[in-house]
């Protein structure tokens, strides 16, 4: 691909990305003007004097204004996720939750919910619970390395998986059915609606703790699409760059999951759209993911507080806008993976 088409990808993708961001402090039962938004950011970066009502600069800073700071953060983290697993796994079907990140965050969120604990409580074990899910995952697939340590690390994901998926299934009949267990479904689906800052300030130093790994390695990363024989012949220490990968991606997917419950489909489909606008070299197609996972998820939770009197579950919204999108996408998958 030639310089000028890429260029043209990124600037579209942050068009789109600040189009969005302005409609989604716009739009909402407190409907407000573009002109108080001007004035309001006139205001608080540079120091002007534009008049704003007092409840238009509260709905902006404390209501809108965390929500989508999260949507931002959780799309970019989670696309950025399923860029590298993907091109770690070679596989285009990979997401961040393919070794359990999702289904440990999940636990550790329903126990704290079940054991009726604070909400920080409940974003710290949901975050822990990714963070040793994986642990487990990577010792069982390291434990089998006779055989193919991709295909290894992906059945244990698998198995996992499925485990701690039956224990928040035994947690869900146990829990009150008054009390905790509509905590856990609307957990469970997903949610930006309570993000708070504190939230946030939490979040985001281990979200980008994951990040910086990936951009400092993202040269090496191309290496990961060839044979592990190849790769080490070219001097790739392929075993710790590999774990790097895992432990970045993972604490990305881990800080994302803790404030926002689990919402699928952006690492699966995002990274597939950006591949499909510039190609798979690593290095041009993680911040493209970014940006446009970012702009996904933020259009997503405009649409699930806006779209209905009561607002819908953005884990439902992106299933029902990424399956016919990805069957799209999934027809050019095979020139944009070449």
């Amino acid at each position: 691909m030639t310089q000028r088409p890429r260029v043209l990808a990124y600037a579209l993708a942050v068009a789109a990305l600040l189009v969005l961001t302005a409609l989604a402090f716009a739009v909402g039962r407190f409907p407000l003007a573009l002109g108080d938004l001007a004035a309001l950011a006139a205001n608080k970066l540079f120091g002007a004097d534009y008049y704003v009502s007092a409840t238009a600069e509260t709905v902006v800073m404390q209501v809108r204004g965390p929500r989508i700071l999260a949507a931002l953060l959780v799309g970019a983290a989670l696309a950025a996720a399923g860029t590298a697993y993907q091109g770690m796994f070679r596989n285009p079907l990979v997401s961040p939750d393919i070794l359990g990140v999702s289904a440990g965050a999940a636990l550790g969120a329903v126990l704290g919910i079940f054991f009726s604990h604070s909400v920080l409580v409940i974003q710290l074990g949901a975050f822990a619970g990714g963070l040793a899910a994986v642990g487990v995952v990577y010792a069982v697939g390291a434990s089998v390395r006779r055989h193919d340590p991709i295909l290894a690390l992906i059945l244990a994901g698998v198995l996992i998986g499925t485990l701690l998926g039956s224990m928040i299934a035994l947690l869900k009949y146990l829990a009150d059915p008054y009390n905790q267990l509509p905590a856990i479904t609307f957990w469970l689906l997903g949610s930006l609606a309570s993000v708070a800052p504190r939230d946030l300030a939490i979040a985001a130093p281990f979200a980008l703790a994951g990040l910086v790994p990936l951009y400092l390695l993202r040269w090496r990363m191309n290496l990961l699409s060839l044979a592990d024989d190849e790769a080490r012949a070219l001097g790739v220490p392929v075993g710790r760059l590999r774990l790097a990968v895992v432990c970045a991606a993972t604490l990305m997917t881990a800080a994302a999951v803790a404030i926002s419950g689990i919402i699928g489909w952006v690492g699966l489909l995002i990274p597939h759209a950006a591949r499909l606008l510039i190609g798979p070299e690593f290095s041009r197609l993680l911040p493209l993911s970014m940006v446009l996972g970012a702009a996904f998820l933020l259009a997503v939770d405009t649409l699930s507080r806006t779209i209905a009197p009561i607002e819908v579950p953005p884990g439902v919204l992106t299933a029902l806008i990424g399956t016919p999108f990805f069957l799209w996408l999934f027809a050019g998958a095979r020139r944009a993976w070449q």
